[in-house]
Order: structure tokens, then C-alpha cells, then sequence
């Protein structure tokens, strides 16, 4: 920058440097200063931007004071610890979370209907079975036997059954036998059961193969336990809640004898079944009667788990 006077100052001023008289001052000056000094005369030297100009006659330099090297911190031997982050580095291992601490409000086990899945109670039921017939004066009904006895009882409880997409409506599916099944007299009760269908429906789409079938209507609290047959699924070709009763070889003629084996009558829809049910035991009655009606029994299971 040119100041008033003809004199020229670089940007940053580093001391006066003097010169041999008609000597150049630099092979650049040309192109940043009008002209060197003429008479030998002090004349302002300074840098480009980029260094000091060093005069070969002045002071000698100044050496850089040494500094002392610091010393080095002694080294850790504590092993870092890993930061808490929910991703850790290849190749290392993260421990795995501790469990939850269990508190009063856990519950230790099932609670309600299903601490009872998965029970099985064995006893003794006592049955009482009255046989209608139309053998009357003018094809009348009348009562043609009557007949009470006991037998082995045993009554399983499960989840809930599953299938084709549904699952049974009730506290716990329950199945119900009293005596072996050719016996007479014996009794089964199935609150539901899953069928096996075809795959595919009346118009050939594909279809779960499994179905559901719900017989009963269960209502079970604080170890009481009500319910109703509601469907017998006769209409299916599935009837499980069944009395077994020996059929005469020809109506109102029983001289004639009987069909051996006894024969399933399918119970009519309105049975009921009801009574104490909890986790020691159940004693528990029913009341019903076969879908053709000549047949209406009832029985009292007393057992234990």
C-alpha cells in the first residue's frame, strides 16, 4: 500500500533493512515498488504475504528457546468398562439383562378357571335312567323301566379347544365319562370337539379342514360350575354327549329280547350340568334327557382331582 510521501509499507512491517546503494532490493519490487533507493539510504523492506526479508548484515537470528518436554502420564491399568448401549462391538460379549425383580403383584401360577386346565378327577356316579315307550292303549306314551345304579366316573379339563380359526367359548373344555361306553347306563359329555372336514367348501374354494364344534354353554366362578347343551350336532353326524341304552329287537314286543351292546341315544339340547367344581374335587349333577325322548336320566358324580 502507497501512503502519502512516495514511501511503501507491506502488509506486515518485520524491521529496516539496508542496502548497498543502486542495488535492487528485490527481483520483485519491480512489480509492487516504483523504484529502489538512489543515494544508499534506509529504505523499508518487508514481506510478500509469505516470509521475512533476513539482512545479511544484521543481528544474527535469535535460536528458538527449547522448551522441556513434558513428562509422559503413567500408564492405566484399569480395565474401561463397557458403556450401557444396546449395541456392542464385534466380536464382544454382553451380558444378558437380569430378570425383573418379582414382586407381590406376580402372580405365582393360573388363577381361575385356568388353574384348573389340564385336571382330571376320578369318582363315582350314581344314575338313574327312566324308559319311555309308545306301547300304550292307542300307541300312548307310557314309562316302560326304570332303573338306578352306580358306575366309575372320570371328568378331564383342558384349554379351551382351537380350530378352523375358532376357539371354544368356554372357561375350559370338558369332557365327562361314566362307565365304558358299550356299558349300559354310561354317559358322556363333550363340551366341544374339532372335526375333520374336507378342505374345500360346496363351491370348491380351499377351507380350514379343521372344525369346531361347541355342544356346551359353560359358566364357571369362584368353584361353581352351570352349563347347557346347546347343539347336540346331530345334524353333523358328530353327536358326543351320548347315553348308552339298550334297544328292544322289535317296539312294544320285548319278549323278543334286546340288541346286544346296548345302543347310543344322542342327549337332547337343555341338558344341564352343574354343582361345586374347584382344584379338590367336584360333586356335580345332571338332568336331562335323549332328543327322541324316551329316554330321561340324571346322576350325581362325586369325585376328587
Amino acid at each position: 500500500m502507497t501512503r502519502p510521501g512516495g514511501r511503501v509499507r507491506t502488509a506486515a512491517r518485520t524491521g529496516r533493512v539496508r542496502r548497498p546503494a543502486g542495488v535492487c532490493a528485490a527481483l520483485l519490487a519491480a512489480a509492487l515498488l516504483a523504484g529502489c533507493s538512489s543515494d544508499g539510504g534506509p529504505s523499508d523492506g518487508g514481506s510478500t504475504g509469505s516470509g521475512e526479508v533476513a539482512s545479511s548484515t544484521g543481528p544474527p537470528p535469535t535460536a528458538p528457546r527449547a522448551t522441556a518436554p513434558t513428562a509422559a502420564p503413567p500408564p492405566t491399568t484399569a480395565t474401561p468398562t463397557t458403556p450401557a448401549s444396546s449395541t456392542a462391538p464385534a466380536g464382544d460379549t454382553v451380558a444378558p439383562p437380569s430378570p425383573p425383580p418379582v414382586t407381590a403383584s406376580t402372580p405365582s401360577g393360573p388363577t381361575g378357571a385356568a388353574a384348573l386346565w389340564g385336571r382330571e378327577y376320578r369318582g363315582t356316579a350314581k344314575v338313574s335312567v327312566d324308559v319311555h315307550d309308545h306301547c300304550g292303549a292307542g300307541g300312548a306314551r307310557r314309562l316302560a323301566d326304570s332303573r338306578t345304579y352306580s358306575l366309575p366316573g372320570t371328568l378331564s379339563l383342558s384349554r379351551p379347544r382351537t380350530g378352523g380359526g375358532f376357539t371354544e367359548d368356554n372357561p375350559f373344555s370338558l369332557v365327562l365319562a361314566v362307565g365304558q361306553p358299550s356299558e349300559t347306563g354310561a354317559v358322556s359329555m363333550w363340551s366341544a370337539a374339532v372335526s375333520t372336514t374336507s378342505g374345500q367348501d360346496l363351491t370348491g374354494n380351499p377351507r380350514d379342514p379343521n372344525l369346531l364344534l361347541t355342544y356346551w354353554d359353560l359358566d364357571w366362578s369362584a368353584g361353581r360350575l352351570s352349563g347347557r347343551l346347546t347343539d347336540p350336532h346331530t345334524q353333523e353326524a358328530v353327536a358326543l354327549n351320548l347315553v348308552n341304552w339298550p334297544t328292544p329287537l322289535a317296539a312294544c314286543r320285548p319278549e323278543l329280547g334286546q340288541l346286544p351292546g346296548g345302543h347310543p341315544h344322542a342327549l337332547g339340547a337343555g341338558t344341564t350340568l352343574s354343582g361345586r367344581l374347584d382344584t379338590g374335587g367336584l360333586s356335580l349333577t345332571a338332568r336331562g334327557s335323549t332328543q327322541s325322548g324316551n329316554l330321561t336320566f340324571r346322576f350325581a358324580f362325586t369325585g376328587s382331582s
